[in-house]
């Protein structure tokens, strides 16, 4: 079982930057693709980054590439998700996910969740 703890959402200015990280404990980290998503009041799960197993291939939905950067540390089991420029649309619920398919794109691709953090942009 493994568990994920999600840290560093808050209130920022739009333009601004937050650094998210997420803490996996409770199985082998490196076994396992790491993936964030986001969900807004009132709408569906959306896909914001995966990262594979090595941290070798990354992937990104279009409504954060170029701004937003996954990477991980099989070391400290970390996968923080550095967000740049950013806007009042990114405003959501962000959560951590962990599965066994490589950088996937979908929710189902992955078994364990975090609880989340809110991160606000205000305009």
């Amino acid at each position: 079982q493994v568990q994920l703890v999600e840290s560093g959402g808050g209130l920022v200015q739009a333009g601004g930057s937050l650094r998210l990280s997420c803490a996996a404990s409770g199985g082998t980290f490196s076994n396992y693709a790491m993936g964030w998503f986001r969900q807004a009041p009132g709408k569906e799960r959306e896909f914001v980054a995966a990262i594979r197993r090595s941290g070798a291939v990354t992937n990104y939905g279009d409504s954060v590439k170029g701004r937003f950067t996954i990477s991980r540390d099989n070391a400290k089991n970390t996968v923080p998700l550095q967000m740049n420029s950013l806007k009042p649309e990114d405003t959501a619920i962000y959560y951590c996910a962990a599965g066994q398919y490589g950088a996937s794109r979908s929710p189902l691709s992955y078994n364990y969740w975090g609880q989340g953090t809110q991160v606000t942009v205000s305009s």
